[in-house]
């Protein structure tokens, strides 16, 4: 049983490389360096900085929280449960 390699440079041309895509991850970078600024994480550290509504755009305070990188990565990603 032979498995079909991964082929990222596609992977990237079609999904990582879209505006939107691309407008998301800064959001999410963004979010982080304020975290790192605040004081509430730390380079190297096991946390993540998870937004409650799952939408990486809204930064507000309410909906940003520093979690364990288990919780955040385990989230159920259904809108309205989460």
């Amino acid at each position: 049983m032979a498995a079909n390699k991964r082929n990222y440079r596609e992977e990237y041309d079609k999904y990582h490389k879209t505006k939107e895509q691309k407008k998301r991850r800064a959001a999410r970078n963004k979010a982080r360096r304020a975290a790192l600024a605040k004081g509430t994480v730390k380079k190297g550290d096991t946390l993540d900085v998870h937004h409650r509504d799952s939408n990486p755009r809204n930064n507000s305070g309410r909906n940003v929280a520093v979690v364990s990188r288990k919780k955040n990565r385990g989230a159920l990603r259904v809108k309205g449960l989460a």
